[in-house]
């Protein structure tokens, strides 16, 4: 007879800064109007007006910002007028075939003065105060050009693959690229890709940033597009995964002995950012109670004794969750410094443990050369996530060594990723903590019991974001940015813990304590199951 399961009320309340659910935010399309010619290309923003160049018809024209209704325009300089920018005086535009700049008088359209490209294949432009900064399509790198004879200063390598439009907001770039459908903010020194916008549409190519908006024009379907920057979301939310999730934590005894005592713990998930668990969370059979350990993570526990062999226990938790893709959208001059941290959470984030050795000189030296003297969180979290990136290779070894010896080994488990990156953040005075899951494996049904564990940092008027140093170890910009502040909709999040529970040890999910007869067998098998309620 099958056995009544039963229930339990949520027990969860949010412990973290929170926002509205919204699906609406930094990157949605705020308007969009016609461009004014049949195949545009180059974009410029002069303090008042945007100025479209267009391919086709061989003219670059002077368009009202609110509706695109034309002003004037000008001929362009060559056949294939590419990139457009503006110096504050006059247009430049690149034009790709001839592989010539040309600097254009904006009233009459006389050209002023040109120079050859000091690339192959020029497409967007831009200007930074004194400087013009070049795509070129041929190497997909970003060329900081000199304005007197064109010549090369100093080049990124562009993410994406085929990068279309520029335009230059402050420290970063805005660069569209046509084959990704992708919008970047980018740091102009680094390289590094703060986040990512699906573009409008299905050619993004011309950008131009007027102090507020992003402004993009697409080459295929011939429309000019607003987007929303200037917004107080925290967060996007996407691809929403409706699930049942079924944890099973499994003892098998084979004997010849007993277990004596067992001590069985299973993580209960929490409504938070990313994911919305629903209703009532079902038991089978119920727990002996439920624990909150020292970290304010809650736990079902169970209590085994003198289990014969050969036997078998089971302990069950079915969830109804959403979960969703989650892109934080963080903007570091809008970060507050380390003292803007709240007291209570650096008492309970900056701490040592048996693991992170926080004071070891392995990690005190890799702290200060990750960070050197940065002081803005934003910039510390993420100089040292390049440098857990480029001194560690990932490897599935098994164990769960103290971030000291990971770091001095050079490869480690996600979890060690995890402990390397919370012990060089909290050297640094930066809190951070780390989150555990089950993972979606393929297909909406599946099984896992491999799971994931990865970091959460504090970052002031922002919260918890999430930081995967294993998931972005790769030198590509782009990927590394999926990592940090990034999360995708594989993952129920079932611990959070700042180090060693006391229930869970530094486990996550699941764990139990034994102990036995002396030469009994003990298998001990803890999975989660997934089943899509997509088609339901």
């Amino acid at each position: 007879m099958k056995k009544k399961l039963a229930s339990l009320p949520l027990l969860m309340a949010l412990s973290f800064l929170t926002v509205p659910f919204t699906m609406g935010a930094i990157g949605e399309v705020e308007r969009s109007f016609p461009s004014p010619g049949p195949s545009p290309t180059g974009m410029a923003w002069d303090g008042k007006h945007l100025w479209i160049a267009d391919m086709k018809v061989h003219r670059i024209f002077k368009v009202r910002p609110e509706d695109g209704t034309v002003i004037s325009s000008i001929p362009s300089p060559g056949l294939w007028p590419a990139g457009l920018a503006w110096d504050g005086s006059h247009l430049w535009n690149a034009d790709t075939v001839e592989k010539k700049i040309f600097v254009i008088d904006p009233a009459t359209g006389k050209v002023l003065r040109t120079m050859d490209s000091p690339t192959d294949a020029p497409r967007g432009m831009a200007f930074d105060r004194n400087d013009l900064w070049l795509l070129d399509d041929a190497s997909d790198e970003i060329s900081r050009v000199s304005t007197s004879d064109g010549t090369t200063i100093a080049s990124l390598k562009a993410p994406g693959q085929e990068a279309t439009g520029v335009s230059v907001d402050g420290d970063y770039f805005w660069l569209s690229d046509r084959m990704t459908d992708e919008i970047y903010r980018i740091h102009k020194r680094t390289g590094d890709v703060l986040f990512v916008l699906s573009a409008p549409g299905p050619y993004a190519w011309g950008l131009a940033w007027d102090g507020k908006n992003l402004f993009n024009v697409d080459y295929q379907n011939d429309r000019v597009y607003v987007l929303k920057i200037d917004d107080p979301s925290r967060y996007l939310l996407r691809e929403e995964r409706k699930a049942i999730v079924e944890s099973t934590h499994r003892v098998i005894n084979y004997g010849p002995g007993k277990i004596t005592n067992m001590n069985a713990y299973i993580a209960i998930p929490e409504t938070r950012d990313s994911q919305t668990v629903e209703g009532e969370i079902i038991f089978d059979p119920k727990p002996d109670e439920i624990l909150t350990d020292r970290w304010g993570q809650k736990i079902a526990h169970y209590r085994y004794k003198d289990l014969p062999a050969p036997s078998i226990k089971e302990a069950k938790m079915k969830i109804r969750a959403k979960v969703y893709s989650i892109t934080y959208f963080i903007f570091p001059e809008k970060v507050g410094s380390l003292d803007d941290i709240p007291r209570e959470i650096k008492e309970k984030y900056l701490v040592d443990d048996e693991k992170y050795m926080i004071n070891d000189p392995i990690i005190r030296k890799a702290a200060s050369d990750a960070v050197v003297d940065e002081k803005n969180p934003y910039w510390i979290a993420r100089k040292i996530y390049n440098y857990c990136i480029e001194h560690l290779q990932y490897e599935r070894t098994g164990g769960w060594n103290v971030a000291p010896a990971v770091l001095k080994r050079g490869n480690g488990s996600c979890s060690e990723y995890t402990f390397v990156y919370i012990a060089m953040c909290r050297a640094a005075g930066l809190p951070a903590r780390y989150v555990g899951s089950v993972v979606v494996r393929g297909d909406d049904a599946s099984m896992d019991d491999v799971f994931h564990r990865w970091v959460e940092v504090y970052l002031p008027n922002y919260g918890w974001v999430p930081v995967d140093p294993s998931g972005g170890d790769s030198p590509s910009p782009r990927e590394r940015a999926k990592y940090f502040g990034s999360l995708r909709n594989r993952f129920l999040i079932t611990t959070t813990s700042g180090g060693g529970s006391e229930y869970l040890s530094w486990t996550y999910n699941f764990n139990e304590f034994y102990q036995t007869e002396p030469q009994t067998k003990v298998q001990i098998e803890s999975f989660a199951e997934w089943d899509s309620l997509k088609d339901r």
